[in-house]
């Protein structure tokens, strides 16, 4: 029950990315902060349920590979919050592109491990 509520969760933040790198790729330099911190809070939220499945009750080999992800996919999200758009500076392309390659990832497995 806990591997669902976190994929669901991560599916809602998933969403909240895409829209931002949409924002991102047409030109503008970052989304708005309400995107962003909601973005975060949901990714955070399924984050942590993983981390507490995990200390709890145990994950799966490719729920556990999908929380490494994870982890790594949200220091790359405090990164861009923190040192670009707080700043109100232009988001960079490849670190975005990289969250966005981990993040799918560890949502993917996730999936495949619900499923």
């Amino acid at each position: 029950m806990m591997l669902e509520a976190a994929t669901a969760l991560l599916a809602m933040a998933a969403l909240g990315g895409a829209l931002m790198a949409a924002i991102r790729f047409s030109g503008r330099p970052h989304p708005p902060s309400w995107l962003a911190m909601g973005h975060g809070f949901l990714a955070s939220a399924g984050l942590t349920l993983l981390i507490y499945a995990e200390l709890t009750v145990g994950l799966p080999m490719l729920a556990e590979l999908a929380l490494g992800l994870a982890i790594a996919a949200a220091v790359g999200g405090a990164a861009l919050n923190l040192l670009f758009h707080v700043k109100k500076l232009p988001l960079p392309i490849p670190l975005m592109i990289l969250h966005a390659v981990l993040a799918l990832s560890a949502f993917v497995l996730l999936l495949m491990s619900v499923l």
